[in-house]
């Protein structure tokens, strides 16, 4: 039998380490993992947001947030533990 690991684990094992998260919507956000609740509730350092521009939904706005970010996990759909999303 293979060796099992918890969601939780997972996330756990990637705290420090670059994190890819897809959220609800057509949002994306990279950055470096810091922290999480057991809601997926997630803490990302030097976050950069990535999402359509409202004028032409077939470019995409790179904006850079920096600092500390938390989000909700409610809105997360995807996490990528060592994920960056390419240019």
């Amino acid at each position: 039998m293979a060796n099992r690991i918890l969601p939780l684990e997972l996330i756990d094992k990637a705290i420090g380490s670059p994190i890819w998260i897809i959220m609800r919507g057509s949002t994306e956000i990279t950055g470096t993992l810091r922290g999480f609740d057991d809601f997926v509730n997630v803490v990302i350092d030097d976050a950069v947001e990535y999402s359509p521009d409202p004028r032409d939904p077939s470019r995409i706005v790179k904006t850079e947030i920096g600092g500390e970010i938390l989000l909700n996990g409610n809105h997360v759909a995807v996490m990528v533990p060592g994920g960056k999303k390419e240019e």
